[in-house]
């Protein structure tokens, strides 16, 4: 029997230390509710768990990305919705414009009308924002304006929007004057006399378009109908005029006929220069790039919309295999510390035993 070395109580003690460390950790993964609370635990997992995490961390704020976008374009589109709204009044008001049945009174409100509502137009443009970024201005080289979106947790999962310039002027309403529309092949006659003489062929035709003259010393305006005829007496002017809002001046060497004609024949009036055009298919045009632009909006929305939810379905699923690796089972990490509790307890008590064991030398001593 020895007693400088008690083998026993060394054994027990080793167990008693492992039965503790035991028992510690599995009371540090209970109280955490993780399994790798340190490198030590598991550093291969931990290594995967930290990629994972970060994972995790790019989807969820690539979700509020894709949300931000969502919710700029439905600022943009709202605001293009009010703007369709709008053209379809001027349309309106263009097509009532056209009415015999009005005055000039009538049309003079309604062109006060068609210009507060082009004014809206601009306005509406100018002033919608987010978060202070103009939506609907363009850019000032009059191209596209784009808004990126970063849709996922990694470099280069973006998506852009492209957003005209939605203005009043852009859109083509802006300088329109509204009139009559009357029938183009009704012409009027009128004979005027004025003293002075003038060379034959000299005269000519002033109108803000090209006109022409044929062999019949005929003026022809866009190649159509005759706008004037000289008669034989050039003293005496006739002429044909197709009803037009336009002025027409007949100028001879030293004296100048002119006549003023109000009404349209489905002439626009940009600007003060006449253009063979007509309003409504202006505003049709209008209407169809705001139609454009909005389906445009539309289909991005659409997609972040699907973005946002395969996001949210990548994040779970991530999360669950994060939580495989890294989470603790409370079950099973229990049943481990009450093993460790009780190795603990007992080691505890047989390390006392053991420590007493060298006691017997002294009986053998004394006896």
């Amino acid at each position: 029997m020895r007693i400088n070395t008690n083998v026993s109580a060394m054994n027990t003690l080793r167990s008693l230390t492992a039965a503790t460390t035991a028992k510690s950790d599995s009371l540090a993964k209970l109280s955490s509710g993780s399994r790798i609370n340190k490198a030590g635990d598991d550093a291969a997992g931990l290594a995967i768990s930290e990629k994972m995490k970060g994972q995790i961390g790019g989807l969820g704020q690539a979700t509020r990305n894709a949300q931000d976008g969502v919710s700029l374009i439905q600022t943009a589109e709202g605001a293009l919705n009010e703007t369709h709204s709008i053209l379809g009044r001027m349309r309106d008001l263009t097509v009532q414009s056209a009415n015999g049945t009005l005055s000039d009174d009538d049309r003079s409100a309604i062109n006060k009308e068609f210009s507060a509502l082009s004014s809206e137009i601009d306005r509406i443009s100018n002033t919608t924002e987010f978060n202070t970024k103009s939506l609907l201005t363009g850019k000032a080289d009059g191209s596209n304006q784009s808004f990126t979106f970063q849709i996922g947790a990694n470099a280069g999962q973006t998506m852009s929007v492209e957003i005209g310039n939605m203005s009043a002027s852009a859109l083509g309403v802006t300088g329109l004057t509204l009139g009559q529309a009357t029938d183009p092949t009704k012409t009027t006659e009128y004979t005027t006399a004025f003293e002075g003489t003038t060379e034959g062929g000299a005269a000519k035709a002033l109108l803000s378009s090209t006109t022409s003259l044929d062999s019949d010393k005929n003026y022809k305006l866009n190649g159509e109908g005759t706008a004037y005829e000289e008669s034989a007496d050039e003293d005496a002017l006739s002429a044909d005029a197709a009803k037009a809002d336009a002025q027409a001046k007949y100028d001879a060497a030293s004296e100048t006929y002119a006549k003023t004609e109000e009404g349209s024949s489905k002439i626009e009036e940009i600007n003060g220069e006449i253009k063979a055009a007509d309003p409504i298919t202006k505003i049709d045009a209008a209407i169809n790039k705001v139609s454009d632009q909005r389906a445009q909006l539309g289909a991005a929305q659409n997609r972040l919309t699907h973005t946002v939810n395969n996001l949210g379905t990548t994040e779970e699923n991530l999360s669950e295999a994060n939580s495989r690796i890294r989470d603790v089972d409370m079950a099973e990490e229990m049943t481990n510390f009450t093993k460790s509790n009780i190795l603990t307890q007992a080691a505890t008590s047989m390390l006392a035993q053991a420590n007493s064991m060298p006691n017997s030398v002294l009986s053998l001593l004394q006896s």
